[in-house]
């Protein structure tokens, strides 16, 4: 069924294949080519649930020529529109780069608002890649987020290290052990508190696996983040230089919670170049 509605003056086009269902607009990315932005719903293999995920494609973008995926995770009390649609700099920074370099920008909802990447965050992801893999001719997947999706960027690469090919984490945390804020939202993601399950807050405590990291890895840190302290990365980055040359630290000492248009944006090249090399 194909059917037509306005969107904010857009054209905005709702197809429906099977269990599947594609809103299409047409976006303008600053002063960069169209792209054309669809919002999918997919039913999760891990519960059953209907979930939902924004896949940007680039201008004149052909399905059948290999491109690189680009997944950007949104922040604590935000959902799949947040590097979509905000004007913040670390949003207008991931959608500009994927625009010059010609890449899909997919942004999942991954349980929305309180994600903390659990364990059904982690699913749905690892369901996205699968899916897009054998839609796409994907070459190189870069995973990135931020605050609580640079948390989770860091999360899923260290439980998933052969599904990604680089890393962007942006103000997040590498230490779910001894992070101290939102602790109702992540123990309903992970399913109790860091008491009754120490193990699953370990395992998804990117710190603890640095040998995790052996793909280009870039990270943005404030030392006056209060918000998410910067301390847990800078000792993972510290760890993970040992052994791999591609880790670039932008750290910011006196930067609080937020990272700017120009240091994502070198965060971002960084990796892209790195991967040329890796």
């Amino acid at each position: 069924m194909l059917t037509r509605s306005p969107l904010n003056g857009l054209v905005l086009r709702v197809a429906i294949v099977g269990c599947c269902t594609a809103f299409i607009s047409i976006l303008t990315l600053g002063n960069l080519s169209a792209a054309t932005v669809e919002d999918h719903t997919f039913i999760a293999t891990c519960d059953g649930s209907e979930q939902r995920y924004v896949l940007v494609t680039p201008d004149a973008f052909s399905s059948d020529q290999r491109v690189h995926l680009i997944i950007a995770l949104h922040g604590h009390g935000s959902d799949r529109w947040q590097f979509v649609r905000q004007d913040r700099g670390e949003c207008r920074a991931v959608r500009d780069v994927a625009a010059i370099r010609g890449a899909l920008l997919v942004s999942p909802d991954y349980r929305a608002k309180t994600s903390w990447m659990g364990p059904k965050a982690e699913a749905d992801v690892v369901q996205i890649i699968e899916s897009l893999k054998s839609e796409f001719r994907i070459g190189r997947v870069i995973l990135c987020g931020g605050s609580m999706g640079g948390t989770g960027a860091l999360t899923f690469a260290a439980l998933h290290p052969d599904l990604i090919d680089a890393v962007v984490s942006l103000n997040g945390t590498a230490n779910l052990v001894e992070y101290e804020r939102f602790l109702d939202a992540i123990a309903e993601s992970y399913g109790g508190t860091k008491q009754q399950i120490p193990d699953e807050y370990r395992r998804r405590s990117a710190e603890f696996a640095p040998d995790r990291f052996t793909m280009p890895l870039a990270v943005t840190t404030g030392g006056g983040d209060e918000i998410v302290p910067a301390d847990s990365v800078l000792r993972l980055v510290e760890k993970v230089q040992h052994t791999n040359r591609h880790v670039l630290s932008l750290h910011r000492p006196e930067g609080g919670h937020s990272t700017t248009y120009d240091d994502t944006k070198q965060a971002l090249e960084f990796v892209f170049r790195a991967m040329g090399n890796h």
